[in-house]
């Protein structure tokens, strides 16, 4: 059997559009299951072991994303022996399509989800509005989503203008409202930045006695392509299938953000917003006693100067080990 999955660690990087879905069907109805959706949407499903993981994801999120151009599921299949079921769209669509309405009203009178010891569904952005809307079609699921959306229903998120393209698109039909979706989840776990205003806004509609929101300050607006960068993402989605995650587990992982460049970056920004030069230095200093960081070097000589200056007290260094022992 596992020779069999072995077959999915395959490159479709560099195929054109047509010719990447096809190979991809190819591959995934040899474990599986391919099925169009529609004109913007697809399904396919690798049957293996008894924890199904559901994802959520975008064509062009899977080119990007993936070395390999494959949905990020086919790792799990292959390393955690999971089986897989990806509802992949072209764009971002939030899935609000008739056609994905009906394949899990199908998969639901098949009981599709009860052959399974475990469920997880999991997305980021408006792959995590769609986790979370779909996870009711399999009660008792987990669910790990990434900034998601609650609505885009402009009665209810008219202070979210960054997708006024989906205005017209109803919101209010079935598998509609996602945080009261999450209901019937035997948990849920919401990721965001507090500090990204709208996602934050987002994420606070998600507050239910079976959700617990994770905070990722100064992680910004591609918190699922940190997490891949951190090389984390896989982690806390295993805790997620071995029912282990939790606030205190996911702050242990999420302790390599010390080390992401871009989270870094994000954090200098703040305490320069802030006017708050002692912490930048300390700042600057850790990361340069850690970290190859030329920008943070440089940043920590020009402090030193406007210490010297007598703008603002320098930082004590911080006593060895052995010092604190004598």
């Amino acid at each position: 059997m596992q020779n069999g999955i072995d077959s999915l660690d395959q490159d479709l990087s560099g195929l054109k559009p047509k010719a990447w879905r096809a190979k991809l069907a190819e591959l995934t109805e040899a474990h599986g299951l391919y099925q169009d959706l529609g004109a913007r949407h697809f399904a396919t499903f690798v049957d293996h072991g008894n924890t199904l993981l559901v994802t959520f994801e975008t064509v062009q999120g899977i080119q990007n994303l993936s070395e390999q151009a494959l949905p990020l599921g086919f790792d799990l299949v292959r390393n955690q022996g999971w089986s897989h079921l990806c509802l992949i769209s072209n764009g971002d669509t939030w899935f609000r399509d008739e056609n994905v309405y009906t394949f899990f009203d199908q998969l639901d009178d098949d009981g599709f989800f009860e052959e399974f010891d475990n469920v997880l569904f999991y997305g980021a952005g408006p792959c995590g509005y769609a986790a979370s809307a779909f996870s009711v079609s399999a009660p008792g699921a987990t669910v790990l989503a990434i900034q998601p959306q609650a609505t885009l229903d402009p009665r209810i998120t008219e202070w979210d203008d960054r997708f006024t393209e989906m205005r017209r698109t109803s919101f209010t039909d079935r598998y509609g409202y996602a945080p009261e979706m999450l209901d019937g989840a035997a948990k849920a776990f919401v990721i965001y930045d507090p500090y990204e205003p709208l996602d934050a806004m987002h994420a606070a509609l998600f507050a239910r006695s079976n959700v617990t929101r994770l905070r990722m300050p100064f992680m910004g607006t591609a918190i699922q392509t940190r997490l891949i960068e951190m090389e984390i993402l896989y982690a806390l989605m295993a805790d997620l299938g071995a029912d282990t995650l939790s606030e205190s587990t996911f702050y242990k992982h999420t302790r390599a953000r010390r080390n992401n460049g871009g989270y870094l970056k994000r954090l200098m920004a703040q305490l320069d917003h802030q006017d708050r030069p002692y912490m930048v230095a300390l700042l600057c200093r850790n990361v340069t006693s850690r970290l190859r960081a030329p920008r943070f070097r440089r940043r920590l000589q020009g402090l030193q100067k406007r210490s010297q200056s007598g703008e603002f007290p320098w930082p004590p260094e911080a006593k060895k080990a052995d010092d604190s022992a004598q």
